[in-house]
């Protein structure tokens, strides 16, 4: 049963996906590996294959991998509209949710 929900909750993020785009450079060039998913009531920020940081309902999700390079620092810092500082406070906070992994 429980497998079940998981799998219709899958699919209804799936339905629910309306564009999927590289982030742009300041020059307007493409950004290879960096994307903007947009969905109904939610925007993510994905760096390669991972999930960065997200906007849904009000809040925003920070994902394991949120501080894992250079590069994903710095379009994550774009997409967040904040410093690496600012996101570690909020996080430190509990402004931020921390997804899959804990704060210290």
């Amino acid at each position: 049963m429980e497998e079940n929900n998981k799998n219709e909750n899958i699919k209804e993020i799936i339905k629910n996906i309306e564009s999927v785009e590289n982030m742009t450079s300041s020059r307007g060039n493409i950004i290879a590996n960096q994307f903007e998913i947009k969905g109904k009531g939610w925007v993510l920020f994905q760096s390669y294959s991972s999930p960065i940081a997200m906007f849904k309902d009000g809040q925003t999700y920070i994902f394991t991998d949120w501080d894992y390079s250079t590069t994903t620092g710095k379009y994550r810092n774009i997409f967040l509209s904040e410093s690496k500082a600012e996101t570690k406070a909020k996080l430190q906070s509990g402004e931020y949710i921390a997804v899959d992994f804990e704060v210290y």
